[in-house]
């Protein structure tokens, strides 16, 4: 669930530098945030993640996770943020429900963070991580696989999280930005795993993984954490995809790449809203999700939204 499409960073793999954000009015509120939960709550969805944008950047989010966490059925709430704004609202969060934490970092080098994310904050979100451990988070870090910057950060990043506990998750390069994409620039999984085995410890898939979840994760032969490799470009899983995206402005999305969206703004502000009708719209959303998402294939379309506005 997406609450924002604004960002206070403004990564070249996820948006264009010069962006016009939404009118708040057309967010939808932490009300109709909430009540799209709770019938989707009714139809078996169980985890929900917020997500922006930035998801910090939204005023009193912690309010939203006391919501969530409250519905029934919902067993789980987590956030992805890139940590800029962490320390000053970790603590909130904690006491408001949410336990987990997802934070973007795809270097630990100041002036390559500089030219990813444009903005010169690698201190802030170093920041963020450390009182999001102080509070009590389990933590995932997230770094994008790029050909040019992983082959040299994987490593460093690798062992920045075995020292901390935190679990690293490398996201394989997609075609979501707002420049033309080029497969060459993914650094792809098997070679990621293989710089790692030898660079840091051999690693082996866990057993008894999620079939859904988007991740596969490994562990170190050395007993020294776990990394996750999420390879949507080498290694599709879309058949045993199970994920629904909810955008800020109230669309349904089927897959992160989908080029239709399923409006339910509309019912969510009705004078009397239709629990019902909200329903008919999320089983029609999932009715309609693709076989595969197509961007390994000739003539892939890329959607018209870029990741800052569909809910990374």
């Amino acid at each position: 669930m997406s609450v924002t499409d604004r960002c206070n960073l403004r990564c070249t793999y996820c948006m264009p530098e010069e962006v016009e954000f939404r009118d708040r009015a057309e967010l939808l509120t932490f009300e109709e945030i909430a009540a799209f939960a709770r019938v989707a709550a009714g139809l078996g969805v169980d985890k929900v993640r917020l997500t922006g944008g930035e998801p910090l950047v939204r005023k009193d989010l912690h309010k939203l996770v006391r919501m969530l966490v409250g519905i029934p059925g919902i067993r789980d709430v987590g956030l992805t943020t890139n940590g800029v704004l962490m320390a000053e609202q970790a603590r909130d969060l904690y006491r408001a429900g949410l336990r987990r934490v997802n934070v973007s970092l795809d270097t630990l080098d100041p002036g390559r963070f500089r030219e990813l994310a444009r903005r010169d904050a690698l201190g802030r979100v170093l920041a963020g991580l450390d009182a999001a451990d102080e509070a009590g988070f389990r933590i995932k870090v997230n770094a994008v696989a790029l050909r040019g910057v992983t082959d040299t950060d994987a490593v460093p990043l690798a062992r920045f999280c075995r020292g901390r506990g935190y679990e690293l998750r490398f996201i394989e390069a997609m075609p979501i930005g707002a420049d033309p994409w080029d497969r060459s620039a993914v650094f792809p999984a098997d070679e990621l795993l293989e710089l790692l085995g030898r660079a840091v410890s051999p690693l082996t898939p866990v057993p008894d993984q999620d079939p859904h979840a988007p991740a596969t994760e490994y562990e170190y032969a050395d007993g020294g954490g776990r990394v996750g490799v999420i390879a949507s470009v080498t290694r599709p899983f879309c058949n045993a995809c199970n994920r629904l995206r909810l955008t800020a402005d109230g669309k349904v999305r089927n897959c992160l790449f989908a080029l239709d969206e399923f409006d339910v703004k509309p019912l969510l502000r009705a004078a009397d809203p239709d629990p019902g009708a909200v329903a008919d719209v999320i089983r029609t959303a999932v009715g309609a999700k693709w076989a595969g998402h197509g961007f390994n294939a000739a003539g892939y379309v890329k959607p018209g939204r870029t990741m800052h506005a569909i809910g990374g």
